[in-house]
């Protein structure tokens, strides 16, 4: 599919600027507007490569984050990703120095970030495209999300390659592994990752347009002398510490506003 349907879908109309369009294709870097604020977002692109990260497309992404970086924009990350991309051809065009790039960059980020897992989440593609230990404001899933160290196919390789191996039969060891995988499989679906902590939350795609405050009114205070954010009543993913040089100030979200756009990842504008 072309993720660029879903960035259209999801930020306000006729405010996408893709940068950078011809170069990188596996990557789609693009500043919009949720409701209004400003902010970039990082894609993996399905289309190419099945959404590995290349050389081109590391420092295309590393470039665009120090760009976000460097003007106080938010940024969104969008990931499908199967992981880095490996091979010898890729090794040629010196694959690690370049994602070593954008690793380092993405780690030092100093604006919020947010990341929906659209379906892949593999590898050390899925570590930079805003994954838990990066500390996102907000981490969420759509129900296609798939999680794994690697291609779960080949984790059920390794994983269990004695019990396959000792299988003569060619046919019962490919069922065997067939197994396995769905195993696999049916442990890291979106919502039992979810039930891990693993995300902050399942979204309905429909509803992306973003994880949307339910049940009544929120408020979120910024302690003058700390700079820690609180929300009464506490909502999953907005940060409980911050380190925004800012004053003290409340906000109130309505019933139905959305959280990526306004405020969680605009927080340190939207109390300026």
């Amino acid at each position: 599919y072309d993720v660029r349907t879903v960035i259209d879908t999801m930020c306000d109309e006729g405010s996408v600027l893709e940068i950078r369009r011809a170069f990188g294709p596996g990557m789609v870097t693009c500043l919009a507007r949720i409701e209004g604020k400003p902010l970039g977002i990082v894609a993996n692109n399905p289309t190419h490569l099945a959404g590995a990260i290349d050389s081109d497309g590391s420092d295309k992404a590393a470039r665009f984050l120090q760009l976000c970086d460097a003007f106080d924009l938010p940024v969104l990350f969008l990931c499908d990703t199967p992981g880095m991309m490996v091979g010898p051809e890729v090794e040629k065009t010196a694959l690690v120095r370049h994602c070593s790039r954008l690793f380092v960059t993405g780690a030092n980020l100093g604006v919020p970030f947010g990341t929906i897992v659209l379906r892949k989440a593999y590898g050390l593609g899925y570590y930079i495209m805003g994954s838990r230990p990066l500390s996102p404001a907000i981490l969420l899933a759509w129900p296609t999300a798939e999680y794994g160290g690697m291609g779960l196919e080949g984790a059920a390789s390794i994983i269990y390659r004695k019990e396959l191996d000792a299988i003569g039969d060619a046919e019962r060891r490919a069922a065997a592994h067939r197994e396995r995988t769905d195993e696999l499989k049916r442990y890291n679906t979106a919502l039992e990752v979810a039930g891990r902590f693993g995300y902050d939350d399942v979204v309905d795609p429909a509803d992306t347009g973003l994880a949307k405050v339910g049940g009544g009114a929120v408020t979120l205070t910024v302690d003058e002398a700390t700079g820690n954010i609180t929300s009464s009543p506490a909502i999953g993913g907005i940060p409980t510490e911050g380190n925004f040089d800012i004053a003290a100030s409340k906000v109130v979200l309505a019933e139905g506003q959305p959280l990526i756009g306004w405020p969680v990842l605009g927080v340190a504008h939207l109390m300026v």
